[in-house]
């Protein structure tokens, strides 16, 4: 009889991690399941189908069968939208997971950008289509692509979007805000921005992107240097890998919080670890002022970076 318990534990113990790697996720919340026999159990909620629902209870991943479940007591949904633009939301309640669970619940909302001449990275911050990237990313360009990578029961889903709109953009900060117009068959996951002013030295971090064009690469290190000055701006230095393709990426604290958005690496023989990422307070000031930064394509100096004049030579000719 023991022997049996043992085999059915591990069994339970295997399909529920079956279930965290297929399944389609959500946003990790804490829960109450009362279960039919009366008893409760509280944890985390990663999966909830129709036939089954998945909790982290801490030291355990519980598969149990909706069959078995009376009723789910859910926390009070708060307005996601906080902000006066209404673009945007903040998060200061999560819990924190693995790198492995925060990508479950996150990688839906990371998208790959394409141009006719380059690649890189976005996230969704508003399920009306809205998307951050780097100016860099679709400079010059108007024809733009997002493509979203959807977790269905099947299997993996690819998404296009083929109609897109360049809504601001700020050279100066290398941020832009795309607008994605197509229907959408489904309902876009909006990522959350950290409420946190600081990030803190040595806490761990995670990327998500397509680095070299290779979709929802995941890259994990953490802060170097919170506010290193480069050029008078102020960025997150990390060790998280950046590559080309990576850029206009969501860079997460382990509460799947976005602290940043990944934009530059300092590349050379014998260099490596120096990535760097556009903080989220200076994404949520870009977001807060879109308006300002209004892109109009009959606008010849919209989306435009000017450079100094070079100085001329004191010689006389």
């Amino acid at each position: 009889m023991l022997q049996k318990k043992g085999i059915l534990s591990i069994l339970i113990a295997l399909t529920s991690q079956l279930y965290i790697l297929f399944s389609s996720p959500v946003l990790a919340q804490t829960v109450q399941v009362e279960l039919s026999g009366g008893a409760m159990i509280q944890g985390e909620l990663l999966i909830k189908k129709t036939d089954v629902v998945i909790i982290d209870i801490g030291v355990d991943v519980l598969s149990i069968p909706v069959n078995k479940i009376k009723q789910i007591v859910e926390p009070e949904k708060k307005d996601a939208i906080s902000t006066a633009h209404g673009l945007y939301f903040e998060s200061s309640e999560r819990s924190e997971l693995s790198v492995q669970q925060n990508v479950l619940r996150s990688a839906e909302s990371v998208v790959k950008i394409r141009t006719p001449i380059g690649l890189g990275s976005g996230f969704i911050i508003h399920p009306d289509g809205y998307v951050v990237t780097n100016f860099h990313v679709i400079e010059g360009e108007h024809k733009i692509t997002v493509t979203l990578f959807k977790q269905e029961e099947q299997g993996l889903h690819k998404v296009l979007f083929k109609n897109v709109r360049i809504v601001a953009t700020d050279p100066y900060s290398d941020l832009a805000l795309l607008k994605i117009e197509d229907k959408h068959k489904n309902e876009l996951i909006a990522l959350p921005f950290s409420a946190e002013k600081q990030t803190t030295q040595g806490q761990t971090v995670f990327s998500i992107g397509s680095p070299l064009g290779l979709d929802r690469t995941v890259g994990q290190g953490i802060v170097s240097m919170p506010n290193r000055q480069i050029s008078g701006r102020l960025y997150i230095q990390s060790t998280v890998q950046t590559n080309p393709g990576n850029s206009g990426g969501p860079l997460f604290n382990l509460r799947g919080e976005i602290i940043g958005v990944t934009n530059m690496k300092i590349a050379s023989v014998g260099i490596e670890g120096l990535n760097f990422a556009i903080p989220a307070r200076v994404v949520k000031y870009f977001l807060d002022n879109a308006d300002a930064y209004a892109f109009d394509v009959k606008n010849p100096n919209a989306g435009f970076r000017y450079f100094q004049i070079p100085p001329q030579n004191s010689q006389t000719q």
